[in-house]
């Protein structure tokens, strides 16, 4: 356990926090450069934490706990291990990427604007941190608030509010099991010692043998709650239209941070093994359902910030079938997916947010000869595009390439299935591409479009040379998840 002099996760949680305060004591000019500030402070404590990080061990490291609320028994404990180590400063690195593609695209209340991004980013950060049950769904909770009011205020489209009404509903629905999974597990740890020895504390679960009959219901429990936020199928219908009507901001922070499936692997899976174990096949089940749904739909989009969504919907099925598949494979190929999705999902739809600031589209339509005038802006959405189809030398292939065998070790239909759901992203994404960026121009807008300029390019400058390092030397990845998804594994069939 590796418990610091300096508690580091209490400083990265404080950063943004701090920050969306003293916005509103500055400039509103300013006010941009104090979330850039902190999104930029946050990433370097992030790396710190890294740094000094165990990578041979599976233990929680950099713990930091004090009491929150006595009378439940309840701690603000924060740790972390491999599993949620990485997803610190890629989830700082998004949200730095974020305030600098608002720039200049946010004209209203700008120090509203940023100081909402800075309490996601909180929030966000807090959700991975999160050791204790009761503070992991405050964390969860929040991230409502600021997603429904930058979707409704800064959207794009003419049912932004209608999208953001949706998107707080279905989470708010969410939530309501993940409350009720957290209390029973709360009582069964007390043992009828209520309220004094109330059970919130994640690393005391997560050694606390649960009966069967406890563990089903959990396990569905969290389903639910955890599906729907991924968003995992059926329950997938609100991600359309916050990446259609949304700002395309906002569609790279949740399109980016797969929070619903990284609660699947923090404590579906590891707190309900045995019901986790007999119930595979309808992860498998649900899991193939969205590759091919997603991938299906997805085909016929004609809007790029669409058929982005459509794909997200189609790689979190291949996660959660890797997952599905309770081998090293598929638990390693699913962690290494879920940080991709920070740099290509994220990526790819702020680079739509430029697109759409230069030719007030999105439409391949609207479109064509965007190479022209744009190659920069071209050439990245294509290598971001290739690392989304799994194309070898981009971090997409490894962890495709893990996602498949350990698919076709599990059952080799699903495995099958997931082959198609690839062959099928090649064809939507290489279709619409061909479409909106190459032929001749449509518009006069597009003939006079600028490239990509200065903040943009570091933007994705960082995020290419991130695909392109960890597609080329995996092991920079898998060298931190190894140890932590290892002993996952035991945890789950022990």
């Amino acid at each position: 356990m590796n418990t610091p002099f300096i508690p580091w996760l209490t400083v990265l949680l404080t950063l943004p926090l701090a920050a969306a305060a003293l916005i509103w004591l500055v400039d509103v000019r300013r006010a941009r450069w104090l979330a850039l500030a902190a999104g930029i402070l946050s990433l370097l404590v992030s790396l710190l934490v890294l740094a000094q990080f165990d990578a041979a061990s599976s233990q929680f490291q950099f713990i930091a706990s004090s009491p929150w609320i006595p009378t439940l028994n309840s701690h603000l404990t924060l740790g972390v291990d491999g599993i949620s180590l990485l997803f610190l400063p890629l989830t700082n690195l998004l949200f730095a990427g974020v305030v600098l593609a608002s720039w200049n695209s946010v004209h209203t209340m700008r120090r509203l604007y940023f100081s909402l991004l800075l309490l996601l980013q909180t929030a966000t950060l807090g959700i991975f941190m999160a050791l204790d049950t009761l503070l992991f769904f405050l964390f969860w909770e929040l991230t409502l608030i600021p997603i429904y009011f930058l979707v409704s205020l800064w959207g794009k489209g003419p049912n932004r509010r209608y999208a953001a009404v949706k998107y707080t509903l279905f989470m708010l629905a969410g939530g309501v099991p993940l409350l009720f999974a957290f209390v029973l597990l709360a009582l069964y740890a007390a043992e009828g010692h209520v309220p004094a020895d109330l059970g919130f504390s994640y690393i005391q679960l997560l050694n606390t043998p649960l009966p069967i009959e406890l563990q089903t219901t959990l396990f569905f429990l969290f389903l639910l709650g955890f599906g729907a936020k991924a968003p995992l199928f059926p329950f997938h219908t609100w991600l359309p239209p916050i990446a259609m009507e949304g700002p395309a901001a906002m569609a790279a922070i949740m399109t980016g941070l797969k929070l619903g499936v990284y609660g699947m692997i923090r404590f579906m899976l590891p707190l309900a093994p045995d019901a986790a174990l007999e119930f595979q096949w309808l992860l498998m089940a649900l899991g193939t359902a969205g590759i091919l749904y997603g991938a299906v739909i997805a085909l016929t989009q004609t809007n790029l910030r669409t058929m982005l969504a459509w794909s997200s919907i189609s790689h979190v099925g291949l996660v959660v079938l890797g997952l599905a598949a309770f081998n090293i494979q598929g638990i390693q190929g699913a962690l290494f997916q879920l940080l991709n999705f920070s740099l290509i999902s994220g990526g790819l739809f702020l680079l739509t947010g430029m697109l759409h600031q230069r030719t007030g589209s999105t439409d391949s339509q609207s479109l064509g000869g965007v190479a022209m005038n744009m190659p920069l802006l071209t050439a990245f959405f294509f290598l971001f595009g290739l690392a989304s189809m799994g194309v070898p030398g981009t971090n997409g292939f490894a962890a495709e390439h893990l996602l498949l065998l350990g698919a076709l070790q599990a059952h080799t239909g699903t495995g099958l299935a997931a082959l198609i759901g690839m062959v099928l992203g090649a064809a939507y994404f290489i279709g619409l591409y061909r479409c909106a960026f190459l032929g001749e121009a449509r518009s006069v807008v597009v003939l006079n479009a600028v490239d990509l300029q200065g903040r943009e390019l570091w933007i994705a400058g960082v995020m290419a040379v991130m695909i392109l390092v960890a597609g080329i030397y995996p092991e920079s990845v898998l060298h931190f998840i190894r140890s932590s998804s290892e002993s996952w594994l035991i945890h789950l069939h022990s």
